[in-house]
């Protein structure tokens, strides 16, 4: 049989009220689960309507590309995993709660495993209330089901089967062998280190259960996307978009186009409706209009909350209130796309270095600002090292800092040491190239970075400590000034976004500091060294410097 996933259309349906969800293979089997999912009881509804009675009909689309992708001659699922991305308050867990009810009553295999995910318990029992209530009030499904309140769990008398809702980690899921898995809030499964792991156990039972499936429901992070979640995600709009065919895995997402991104039209509450599909049913427009004022009154980091819950809109650089004034340019300065170490050099009349951190549960932060030749701007480079050590100290960040590995921007060693050679090999390749002005470096952690570019030929005396403190306040205005005038860009490196949405501000007198400290777990050397080599560069380097030490 030949059916697709991909849905290049995606956005055209979206602003036309259109479904985006692909219909179902086996109609018959889709009527029959259907005609028992529209039975069951939503009780904390007003008057306990069933979900036929009150669900918009995105819900019965889901249900019946779900249980539709079922073959019944062959007993096996053709499709077998669905990724649905959309807003809080439309009526996510009451949905899961009927979708696996309705999975364990079409059920024929004898003592099968059906499972409900969640991160906490918290949200695991957001799923169970409403599956024990549609139970408990139906007299033929009480019959018919057993319900556990203490254990979380319903049985099926007949077969045997159970529905097992539990706040997922390594032991709870480990040998499990379920025939269907729904994971809620997959977004705070991205935050948490071995979460891929630990689902990955957790869906192990599909290799021998060919009528199985997983589903992936989960609204948008108030963090950038991170981990297991990033990752599902961005695989999630790549089959949506055709840019990888995958047959047995479907994407949902509510979410706003591009282009309307692009011209902000995603910020107009008149376009919230466009994204909350259970608008009219489960989500107040009322509610929601006046949620979205009194964000936009509250201040920027208010108003990116609010839209990554309420409007599914992905957060790509967390602005706190605290916040360093230069976040507010960060994102408008990603004016160089995908900028290489080797572009900064070919275009960079001059180049000044900074580097910063190393230690065992910091990273090693390195920053390339190049003066361009034809227009004078300031081009940043960064790249950042770290030992296996810093995922086991900040694992809170562990899965955010394997997201920039695997995209090239931290490289992760197994020997300090390594990542000062790899700093030195980089800094004598600048020198090679006769750009190179100075190197500059926190004094208290200079000794070692020293040694190694002294060893990789590049001059001693073009290596020069950074005052730090207070007096890098110089520095970080400077930064400001340049990223609000279009002078500083850089490539948009997510790694890069993160630090500068990670520093805090400190007032320290008439002047401002920006330390580790009070950024806590969460890392900016990389940020740091932007600081300690644009100190250099706005001293004007000549475009053929000469060596020398300059006291800062």
């Amino acid at each position: 049989m030949e059916w697709k996933t991909s849905c290049l259309d995606w956005a055209d349906r979206l602003k036309r009220g259109e479904s985006i969800i692909p219909p179902p293979i086996f109609p018959e089997q889709a009527d029959q689960a259907l005609a028992i999912f529209k039975q069951l009881k939503i009780v904390d509804a007003p008057g306990s309507p069933t979900f036929g009675e009150s669900c918009a009909q995105w819900v019965f689309d889901l249900v019946a590309s779900i249980f539709g992708a079922y073959d019944p001659e062959s007993g096996r699922r053709l499709i077998t995993e669905w990724f649905i991305c959309l807003p809080k308050k439309n009526s996510k867990s009451t949905i899961a709660a009927g979708i696996m009810m309705t999975a364990v009553i079409l059920n024929w295999r004898q003592s099968a495993e059906f499972a409900i995910l969640a991160p906490t318990i918290e949200v695991a029992q957001n799923s169970f209330s409403p599956s024990r209530d549609m139970v408990k009030h139906d007299e033929e499904l009480d019959e018919l089901l057993q319900v556990q309140t203490h254990i979380k769990t319903i049985t099926h008398r007949n077969s045997g089967a159970t529905l097992k809702v539990v706040a997922a980690d390594s032991n709870t899921v480990g040998g499990k062998k379920s025939v269907g898995t729904l994971v809620d809030e997959l977004w705070l499964f991205g935050k948490q280190a071995n979460a891929e792991n630990m689902l990955r156990e957790a869906i192990g039972g599909l290799a021998s259960r060919p009528e199985g499936f997983v589903i992936y429901l989960t609204t948008q992070s108030d963090d950038p996307p991170a981990g297991v979640f990033r990752q599902k995600l961005q695989y999630a709009r790549d089959v949506r978009d055709g840019k990888i065919e995958d047959k047995r895995f479907v994407p949902v997402i509510f979410e706003h186009p591009p282009e309307m991104v692009a011209s902000k039209q995603h910020l107009k509450v008149e376009n919230l409706g466009m994204v909350n599909p259970n608008l009219g049913y489960s989500v107040d427009q009322e509610f929601l209009e006046r949620e979205f004022k009194k964000a936009q009154t509250e201040g920027e980091e208010s108003f990116r909350g609010f839209l990554a819950k309420h409007a599914n809109v992905e957060i790509g650089l967390a602005l706190r209130s605290d916040r360093w004034a230069g976040a507010e340019f960060w994102e408008r300065s990603a004016l160089a796309p995908q900028l290489s170490l080797e572009d900064l050099i070919e275009r960079s009349e001059v180049i000044d270095v900074g580097i910063d951190g190393g230690g065992l549960d910091d990273l090693l932060g390195l920053a390339v600002v190049g003066r361009e030749r034809s227009t004078r701007r300031w081009l940043l480079w960064t790249h950042a090292w770290a030992h296996p050590s810093v995922f086991e100290r900040r694992k809170e960040v562990a899965p955010t800092l394997r997201d920039f590995e695997r995209e090239g921007d931290l490289t992760v060693v197994e020997q300090i040491g390594d990542d000062v050679r790899d700093v030195a090999e980089i800094v004598a390749t600048i020198y090679a190239s006769g750009r190179l002005d100075k190197v500059g470096a926190d004094p208290a952690g200079i000794g070692g970075v020293l040694d190694a570019l002294v060893e990789a030929n590049v001059p001693e005396e073009l290596v020069i400590g950074i005052s730090q403190g207070w007096k890098m306040s110089g520095a970080i205005k400077t930064t400001e000034r340049k990223l609000a005038e279009g002078v500083l860009v850089h490539g948009g490196q997510r790694m890069m976004a993160w630090c500068v949405g990670n520093a805090r501000i400190v007032p320290v007198g008439n002047a401002v500091n920006i330390t580790k400290q009070v950024s806590g777990t969460a890392k900016i050397d990389p940020l740091m060294a932007s600081f300690n080599a644009i100190t250099l560069m706005s001293l004007n380097p000549q475009s053929a410097p000469t060596p020398g030490i300059v006291i800062l």
